[in-house]
């Protein structure tokens, strides 16, 4: 019998929780290990620019892995595959069209679709996409995936309480105090087998107002778009609940080092693409010139107009 009286705990919550209908797991890497199971996938087609953790979990389910690259709008450069061969696709700063990506769907097939970037995007009808949670809501862990496949045993229930102290902890002190910890959770997850999204995460998700954070970030990036538009490299669309801002220059590391003097961190998000391609490929250059702007749920134009100030005057 479930346990009556004594202390409260955190409470639940009940709002209607974005993606609800979808498989709920513990995170992407493993969301990606799902689909390589049930769909008994043993040749997979990456992008050359993305991080190392999808080349990780292939390695270690035996995948073979072929490559291809991206072009400067995100769009593939398309390989001749074989239909035993699997495409993933990587919907970079949500700026990939629904047009395009049926498109793709038309020609391969079998498709993949990562939608870490694109939380807001809803799925596309017959193709398997996966989404992480961690960057977009204040949580330890989780990510989303909508497929028609199924694993035939039954999948352990993560638990995160342990290592939710980051995030509560930066959410009265600051980043720095607490980076070891986030750093060392983004660690946890390489060797993790899949496992159901946790309890407290799922009930975290189910107290998020979607409405105001989508919002938020539509009109943060919009902002972001009309200041720089002139400036940008990339032809970037403006998109509903964006991930970050990609403004791509050709100083990016001095602007970059810029905003930290000003207190404003932003990542390399794929720093083991400047290791493993040459300084003339399109895929190092998109690593190493793309500024992610923050434009998230945390803050509002006086921050958006505050990061502009610094860039355009630095």
């Amino acid at each position: 019998m479930k346990e009556i009286g004594g202390y409260i705990e955190l409470d639940d919550f009940h709002r209607k929780m974005l993606h609800e209908n979808a498989k709920h797991l513990n995170c992407g890497r493993t969301a990606l290990m799902y689909l390589i199971e049930s769909k008994n996938i043993k040749k997979l087609w990456l992008p050359y620019f993305m991080c190392d953790s999808v080349f990780d979990v292939c390695k270690k389910c035996d995948v073979e892995i072929r490559y291809y690259h991206v072009d400067r709008d995100f769009k593939i450069e398309e390989p001749n595959i074989h239909i035993d061969e699997w495409l993933y696709i990587v919907n970079y700063y949500g700026q990939l069209s629904d047009e395009y990506i049926f498109n793709l769907k038309e020609k391969y097939k079998n498709i993949i679709l990562d939608n870490a970037q694109a939380y807001f995007a809803m799925p596309l009808n017959g193709i398997d996409t996966l989404y992480t949670c961690r960057k977009f809501f204040g949580v330890s862990d989780g990510a989303i995936l909508y497929t028609n496949a199924k694993i035939d045993r039954v999948l352990p229930v993560d638990e995160s309480f342990e290592r939710i102290h980051y995030i509560l902890g930066r959410y009265e002190r600051t980043a720095g105090e607490f980076y070891k910890e986030s750093s060392d959770n983004n660690a946890f997850f390489k060797n993790e087998p899949i496992k159901q999204m946790s309890k407290l995460t799922k009930n975290i998700l189910h107290g998020i107002d979607y409405d105001y954070i989508e919002k938020r970030r539509t009109e943060n990036f919009a902002y972001l778009n009309k200041q720089f538009s002139n400036i940008n490299i990339l032809n970037v669309k403006n998109i509903n609940g964006a991930f970050m801002y990609p403004l791509m220059v050709k100083n990016a590391e001095y602007i970059r080092k810029r905003l930290v003097e000003k207190k404003i961190f932003i990542p390399v998000l794929w720093p083991n693409v400047l290791k493993e391609m040459t300084e003339n490929s399109i895929e190092y250059h998109l690593a190493s010139d793309i500024l992610p702007l923050p434009c998230d749920q945390r803050y509002g134009i006086d921050e958006m107009s505050y990061i502009v100030e610094v860039i355009k005057n630095g």
